[in-house]
């Protein structure tokens, strides 16, 4: 069983930042593929961004690109997401995810599934 847990989350001025942690368990963490994902009231969830086993390789939504940063420690099971420049439409509650498959938007293709972080920016 694959448990993962977010936090990081907050109250945050648009314009700040906030940096989440998701710390993973219970699957060899360096082999896989993580994600983050966001969803507001009221709307789907949306992707963030992801990030290969090895670090390397990454892709954003196009909402964020340019001022968020996924990145990952295998060392310590972890993955991050530093987020800059929030704005008030980044208010939304944050998941982390994992799946076996490549670097992937599609939330279907997801397997395992933190309970999720707020995140609310203030105007």
């Amino acid at each position: 069983q694959v448990q993962l847990v977010e936090s990081g989350g907050g109250l945050v001025q648009a314009g700040g930042s906030l940096r989440l942690s998701c710390a993973a368990s219970g699957r060899t963490f360096r082999t896989y593929t993580m994600g983050w994902f966001r969803q507001a009231p009221g709307k789907g969830r949306e992707f963030v961004a992801a990030i290969g086993w090895s670090g390397i390789s990454t892709s954003y939504g196009d909402p964020v690109k340019g001022r968020f940063t996924i990145s990952r420690d295998n060392a310590k099971n972890t993955v991050y997401l530093q987020m800059n420049s929030l704005k008030p439409e980044d208010t939304a509650v944050y998941y982390c995810a994992t799946t076996t498959r490549g670097i992937t938007d599609n939330r279907e293709l997801y397997d395992y599934w933190g309970q999720g972080t707020q995140v609310t920016v203030s105007s």
